[in-house]
């Protein structure tokens, strides 16, 4: 299963970490980009979760026309995204955003529903169960086209990482170092590295129990598709959601 498997428990927005700089050092214009971050990352993990809760229709080799739409699909990621964030997307006009951040994230849902129309012929196919479909495949697809769209910079990323798109940069990866110190978590690591005038930040993800059928144990022996088992346990980070905002964009 390609980079994280199902059922990933992405680390709700609770507390904020900051790894160097100081929140207080940021300029309204680098607190409106950590919100705008915030939200993509967020909107992007709501996004693998419903197609996690879906695995079973869409791997179902006995149906053909599943339901599964652009449409349907759209309508559980606006509401899960509203019961993670409090931010309504069919009223816009009632939220507290500022600048073109629901332009931003109407970038991004227009992307995510473009990835699930694309995917219907495999999802709608009979006769097979595993479609390959899967929160990681979605969200790479999706952060792919987004970040070609808007000039930000969004990924998912893992220290073991099976697309090689999903390396980390070396920003990512010393974040990533350090979580495997820390105890799982819901945190935000929001900071401004020095010289660099992109606010980075990264949502980490842990394994759930139903991930292990493709990332547990025993370590190197062949998943359904075809990948080395990672040897991983409930709880262990396997990864992160990764936004790098241009400030000057701001």
């Amino acid at each position: 299963m390609q980079f994280y498997g199902q059922g990933l428990l992405a680390g709700v927005i609770l507390s904020l970490f900051i790894i160097s700089n100081p929140i207080a050092g940021m300029n309204m214009s680098a607190y409106q980009a950590e919100e705008e971050a915030r939200l993509i990352a967020m909107l992007l993990s709501a996004g693998r979760i419903v197609i996690d809760r879906n695995q079973s229709l869409i791997n179902d080799p006995n149906r053909d026309n599943k339901g599964f739409t652009p449409e349907v699909f759209e309508r559980q990621v606006i509401e899960e995204f509203r019961i993670r964030t409090g931010v309504d997307l069919t009223k816009p006009a009632l939220t507290h955003l500022r600048g073109n951040v629901i332009e931003v994230l109407g970038e991004l849902l227009k992307s995510s529903k473009e990835i699930v129309a694309e995917a219907q012929p495999v999802i709608n196919q009979t006769g097979v169960g595993f479609k390959n479909f899967i929160p990681a495949t979605f969200g790479s697809r999706v952060s792919e086209r987004f970040s070609r769209r808007s000039g930000i910079g969004l990924k998912q990323t893992t220290l073991q990482p099976r697309n090689p798109k999903n390396a980390p940069d070396p920003y990512e990866a010393a974040v990533l170092q350090r979580l495997l110190t820390q105890p799982s978590q819901s945190v935000t690591i929001s900071e401004m590295p020095e010289g660099d005038n992109n606010l980075r930040l990264l949502i980490p993800i842990y394994y759930g129990s139903d991930c292990l059928q493709c990332h547990g144990e025993p370590a190197g022996q062949l998943d359904i598709s075809g990948y080395p088992k990672e040897g991983a346990h409930e709880g262990d980070l396997a990864g992160a959601i990764s936004v790098s905002m241009p400030l000057k964009k701001r």
